[in-house]
């Protein structure tokens, strides 16, 4: 329970066994008797004979828990029926009811703006609450509680990709409170989902300067070394610069080779082998975020073999900077080069931060956007030129990236723990009030009138703030 929030004065059994008890005074409903319930199977296809609509989709309520008429939508067409029939109207509450995966079933997006031409979509439910039993915005945070989100969970059904029935939609039971409490439970939790988002956004804008920290660290040593005062040289590419005078320059595939075949991850001795691709590599800075079989990732196009120690790199996209020493022997994506580095020359791990450095970055980006699809091909790849000193000094300039990106790396850990706190924080303050644990109704809000509505995590246009945990916890200013 949260701390120092009081429950009701009395609780009475809400017949339901995972809500437990409810306060006497509440009701407990199913969803069909407070809300009516729509399914749209409007698609992204144009139509000459219908009328012209942005569609609000999967994406769109699953990335924000507000929809507003100003967020960018995807063009299509529909019936005039249509329009009429899934129109989006203000205080409707949209849920995902299609998935890959069973626990993004039934996440919630309250409408907070509407236009004629902005309708539902496909794969999500329109829920259109009774407005004389229940308010949107409750039932947003009613949506986003453990208690409820539970009972969609449990109903999703399939195997590859899963879904709501409409029945099991409209049976899910909601804790229903008079609606004045309703209106005083969303002004709570509003108020401190805005303070939780804020701290949130704050810690993130920290960990990215800590990563720009991080990349110039890694930029300085691999590009000039540890010698501030080391003479240097010109390159002779634009892209490149200056280098330091000692340093060796020569072409990509006179020190490293592309290599592996391709091969079918579904044949029993790859099956179980683990499967890395782009997205399983945390972008600039070489570090591998899961790991997943290829087998449980449902994978049946082709692949490469790679061996321990290999780096892999993405061809596709190279902006985003996604490179890796594989762990073990595995498979790649067949967007990943399996790469061996001469070692002779170059430490592959010093051959992976050049990889992962802004100069080499560049001449990539530069070579893909002369083809359709952002890619950099193995020619392209073979003729960049790529600089680096003596084995001794790489170790030198390893060890030394290591211990300098040290108390950034730690201090992105700590800054990554609390949002996770944050965010556990936040589920369980939504599933103690909605559900009744504490007692909000009474509770007065600090600073209430200088608090600006902050929904979502990517805000760019927030203070440098911080908050911590205990700071949030404190914003509830008990009445004694």
């Amino acid at each position: 329970m949260i701390r120092d929030l009081k429950p009701y004065p009395a609780y009475k059994d809400s017949g339901v066994p995972w809500l437990g008890k409810v306060p006497e005074h509440w009701e407990v409903r199913r969803l069909r008797n407070v809300a009516e319930m729509r399914v749209s199977g409007v698609d992204k296809h144009t139509k000459d004979d219908e009328q012209p609509v942005r569609l609000c989709n999967y994406v769109d309520v699953y990335k924000n828990d507000r929809i507003r008429d100003r967020m960018t939508f995807m063009h299509a067409t529909a019936s005039v029926d249509e329009i009429e029939r899934f129109r989006l109207q203000i205080g409707d509450v949209l849920i995902t009811k299609d998935s890959e995966a069973w626990n993004d079933i039934g996440v919630p997006a309250l409408v907070e703006e509407s236009a004629n031409d902005l309708i539902c979509g496909y794969h999500l439910a329109l829920l259109r609450p009774f407005r004389d039993r229940l308010y949107g915005d409750y039932l947003l945070r009613a949506l986003q509680s453990t208690a409820v989100s539970y009972q969609f969970h449990i109903e999703a059904n399939g195997v590859t990709r899963y879904g709501l029935s409409h029945a099991a939609i409209k049976s899910i039971w909601l804790p229903l409170p008079p609606l004045p409490e309703q209106s005083a439970i969303v002004r709570f939790l509003d108020h401190m989902d805005q303070r939780i988002r804020r701290s949130i956004h704050a810690k993130q804008k920290l960990i990215k300067l800590l990563e720009e920290q991080k990349q110039a660290i890694i930029h300085q040593a691999v590009t000039r070394g540890l010698d501030p005062d080391v003479p240097m040289k010109d390159s002779g590419m634009e892209w490149l610069g200056e280098v330091s005078e000692k340093w060796k320059l020569k072409r990509f595939k006179f020190l490293a080779k592309v290599t592996g075949s391709q091969v079918d991850p579904r044949e029993a001795h790859h099956r179980m082998k683990i499967l890395i691709a782009p997205n399983h590599i945390k972008s600039g800075t070489g570090e591998i975020t899961h790991l997943q079989t290829a087998e449980s990732q449902g994978a049946a196009s082709g692949k490469y073999e790679v061996c321990n120690g290999q780096i892999m790199y993405s061809k596709i996209r190279p902006n985003l900077r996604k490179a890796a020493i594989a762990p073990m022997d595995c498979l790649c994506s067949a967007d990943m080069y399996p790469i061996t580095v001469r070692e002779t020359e170059v430490k592959t791990a010093f051959f992976l931060q050049l990889l992962l450095s802004a100069p080499f970055t560049k001449y990539t980006v530069d070579c893909s956007l002369r083809v359709a699809m952002p890619k950099i091909n193995r020619d392209a790849l073979g003729e960049c030129w790529m600089w680096y000193p003596s084995l001794e000094e790489q170790d030198d300039i390893l060890r030394y990236i290591e211990q300098a990106m040290n108390p950034a790396k730690i201090a992105i850990t700590n800054n990554q723990c609390e949002i996770s706190l944050l965010r556990e924080y936040r589920t369980r303050l939504i599933a103690d009030v909605v559900t009744g644990k504490v007692d909000v109704r009474h509770i007065p809000l600090s600073d209430e009138s200088n608090t600006e509505t902050i929904f979502g995590e990517d805000i760019e246009s927030l203070d440098n703030e911080t908050c911590a945990l205990d700071e949030v916890e404190c914003a509830v200013e008990i009445e004694e």
